[in-house]
């Protein structure tokens, strides 16, 4: 019998399963070894409603479950529960789901709040506020905030070759190795030492000879640019030059923080600091948490206080 595997998607933008699919013909060797038991996004298989509400949902099992996404309301985190239920396996695919993502920027605001900004009004005049709030979370969380996890792959999206080297590991039995190397230790940027002490804008193009390689280009940090190469883990370029960096633009940090439990904001204000580099020289330093603002890295100003 072959292994099950189920996706499902919360709080996402659908490009970690697009990424999966981009994999190409390798993908097909792949998928003659599973049998897709749920896949809504690609498939006409929704998970079953019951006809009382008061009935839980239902969805099948699996060896293996891949869930993108974050969860920012009652129903996703209904589904994830039933996800985690079903799968032997689960697998917090992309950053939404491991760090929170671009949906988390929400956290700095409350609930009321962002409703009445994105949800109520469609002009300048205040609009109504919704009636039942409180089908939102208080907070965009990540998968592993509300349900263990056995893998963790971040990625905006993460790149087609390791989300299916996950799979290959898991359907082997074969133990999946931990990322632990930054974008800065798969970058092959020239590093002269310490360079520019302020932040230019990150729309200023970078200092490089376009019938260069990369490899010839000085360092974006060193140059000004806001690289967040130093605290972001690696993987987005494979085996090769980072993504952003083979176009000559730096880092934005997609892939989340390098360690566990790692603080984007505060680990780039110390490696500015070893490079000669004053932090107050970045006009909004919560980008810094764009990408893993979840784990209640991001919360709203009066919280903070």
């Amino acid at each position: 019998m072959k292994p099950k595997l189920s996706f499902e998607w919360l709080h996402a933008c659908s490009g970690c399963e697009i990424a999966l699919l981009n994999y190409g013909e390798p993908l097909l060797a792949l998928l003659n070894r599973v049998e897709i038991v749920h896949f809504p996004l690609l498939m006409d298989h929704k998970y079953t409603r019951p006809e009382r509400e008061d009935l839980p949902l239902s969805l099948p099992e699996a060896d293996i479950g891949l869930v993108s996404g974050g969860v920012a309301h009652q129903e996703h985190l209904t589904v994830l529960h039933e996800m985690r239920r079903q799968c032997r396996t689960l697998i917090a695919l992309g950053t939404c789901a491991t760090h929170g993502g671009i949906p988390a920027m929400r956290n700095q605001w409350s609930t009321a709040d962002t409703l009445q900004t994105v949800l109520a009004a469609g002009d300048t005049e205040p609009g109504p506020m919704l009636d039942e709030p409180s089908l939102f979370l208080d907070r965009v969380y990540s998968v592993d905030e509300k349900v263990p996890v056995e893998v963790s792959l971040p990625g905006c999206p993460p790149q087609p070759e390791l989300i299916a080297a996950i799979i290959e590991a898991l359907l082997n039995k074969d133990t999946v190795p931990p990322a632990n190397k930054s974008v800065c230790e798969t970058c092959p940027t020239l590093r002269k030492g310490k360079g520019q002490t302020t932040i230019r804008r990150f729309l200023d193009n970078a200092d490089y000879d376009r019938d260069q390689p990369v490899s010839r280009m000085r360092c974006l940090l060193e140059q000004g640019l806001l690289c967040m190469g130093p605290v972001t883990a690696g993987g987005c370029g494979g085996k090769d030059t980072p993504l952003c960096l083979r176009a000559r633009v730096p880092c934005r940090g997609c892939y989340g923080p390098v360690r566990p439990g790692g603080n984007q904001l505060l680990d780039m204000k110390n490696a500015l600091a070893s490079n000669g580099i004053d932090h107050r020289s970045i006009v909004d330093r919560k980008s810094l948490l764009r990408f893993s603002g979840a784990h209640g890295l991001i919360q709203p100003a009066g919280k903070r206080r």
